[in-house]
């Protein structure tokens, strides 16, 4: 059998082979890659490369090592190196600019997006910047400084300043010659033409199917539609929600007097919101958004020791409430072998309600309108899971208990199961209330709900877990 290099001749049969079903990269091209770079196989990379979208191969970067991506980037065409760059991680966008002149860097930028472009340049540093915006023209310059004038993850930096704007006394034969005449002035992608008054504020859109569609003689104030405004200054979020809430596919994003300065697209809201739910996830698990593919060890260390340390920290807690009750496990040794059961339990359950109030805060749907009754019922919820777990492990702590006494007692063999059940409630309860008043608590004070909420409801379970298991035993068996 060939090997897929000496069959892959055409740029169909290389894309085919590329991607699988899933359009997740194909580990064997991505071994083609190698061994041309190897090679030193100039002609086939470009082959191989030219057959990919450029979302592909900026996806193909991130799987290479820093040596390997050395022989493939110059291979990378040059009509797709532009938005190869959009689509690259910080630190491998950094790579392929480094190889970058500056002339050709400023050409680059000029033929992306507005909101693309800024969101590369703000990446280069200082002396790259005045270096780029001294080869653009005038126009340019103007233009990715009003952009990088707007705060980072608001509707300013997000939007493209490009739209299709018309006012309302136009026809829509006025508007579509226009259009034409327009041509690369006009934004690469937009779905709605905005009508605007005389000042240039936005008072309705008209989708482009409804525009295509309609009779030549008839005026864009007969089409429009009511439109959902952004304003220039708010955050990213707020952004992804009203687009999520309200179905959009495009808005105005207006300035502080209501004038019509850009748009945003919905796919610039698909990356936003995958981004922000990249970053919850990973701040439940306690780590930052720069432990990518590429990220060294020292980025590592520095996400994850502090809060590892304030793990250490708050696990001091837990180990306090043993302590104190060493002279009951010491009497009773069979404490020590089931106290961990109940506090395990308890953070799965803490766990639970945290991750699920977390997606609620992010998504609009946990606000002061509703937090009493999420919180009555996580409490229920906990009661119920809590007597179901607490009386079976009640039964198996009552066997244990039984089985391990050299004289047979059953009182004291059921007082032990009780006391398993009822710490399991008691710490599911507690458990219910940290997940849920935890976030809710953070998200009041400003701060973000899913960074620091994991650590202290584990604090919170283990801490109650133990208390409340050693303490009934201490109450009950003692």
């Amino acid at each position: 059998m060939l090997a897929p290099d000496a069959i892959l001749t055409t740029p169909e049969d290389i894309e085919d082979f590329a991607l699988k079903d899933d359009y997740a990269l194909n580990p064997q091209y991505i071994t083609l890659v190698i061994d041309a770079a190897d090679r030193g196989d100039g002609m086939r990379l470009r082959e191989l490369l030219d057959a990919l979208h450029p979302a592909d191969i900026a996806d193909l970067l991130g799987f290479l090592s820093e040596d390997y991506r050395e022989e493939v980037i110059p291979w990378i065409p040059a009509d797709a190196l532009a938005e190869v760059l959009s689509e690259l991680d910080d630190d491998i966008r950094d790579e392929v600019i480094d190889t970058l002149h500056t002339d050709d860097l400023a050409e680059v930028l000029q033929e992306l997006d507005s909101d693309d472009a800024a969101a590369v340049f703000e990446d280069l540093e200082e002396d790259q910047q005045k270096a780029v915006l001294a080869a653009m023209p005038q126009a340019e310059r103007e233009a990715m400084a009003t952009a990088l004038a707007y705060e980072e993850e608001t509707a300013g930096r997000l939007m493209q300043r490009e739209v299709m704007a018309a006012p309302s006394f136009w026809n829509v034969g006025h508007t579509l010659d226009h259009m034409r005449e327009a041509g690369d002035d006009l934004p690469e992608l937009f779905f709605d033409i905005y009508v605007i008054d005389p000042s240039h504020r936005p008072i309705g859109a008209i989708p482009v199917s409804v525009l295509m569609r309609s009779k030549r003689e008839v005026t864009l104030a007969a089409l429009m539609e009511p439109i959902t405004e952004i304003a220039v200054n708010q955050d990213q979020e707020e952004v992804a929600y009203i687009f999520e809430k309200y179905h959009l596919i495009s808005a105005p994003v207006v300035d502080i007097s209501g004038r019509l300065v850009g748009q945003i697209t919905v796919d610039d809201i698909v990356n936003i919101i995958q981004e922000e739910h990249r970053e919850d996830l990973l701040a439940l698990g306690g780590v930052s958004d720069d432990e990518g593919r590429d990220a060294s060890t020292f980025d590592m260390l520095k996400s994850r020791l502090p809060w590892l340390a304030v793990n250490m920290l708050t696990a001091f807690c837990s180990t306090w409430v043993i302590a104190a009750f060493q002279e009951q496990i010491l009497k009773l040794v069979i404490l020590a072998t089931l106290m961990p059961i109940v506090a395990s339990i308890g953070g799965n359950s803490g766990t639970q309600a945290l991750t699920v109030n977390v997606r609620a805060l992010a998504a609009r749907e946990l606000t002061a309108a509703n937090a009493w009754r999420t919180l009555w019922r996580e409490v229920r919820v906990a009661w119920i899971n809590g007597t179901t777990l607490g009386f079976i492990l009640s039964v198996i702590a009552t066997l244990l208990m039984w089985n391990t006494q050299i004289h047979k007692d059953w009182n004291g063999a059921l007082g032990l199961g009780a006391v398993m059940w009822g710490a399991v409630v008691i710490n599911f309860t507690a458990a219910a209330l940290a997940g849920t008043l935890m976030p809710l608590g953070l998200s009041k004070m400003g701060r973000d709900p899913a960074v620091a909420s994991p650590i202290f409801v584990t604090m919170v379970t283990d801490t109650v877990g133990f208390f409340s298991f050693l303490g009934l035993a201490a109450l009950v068996l003692l």
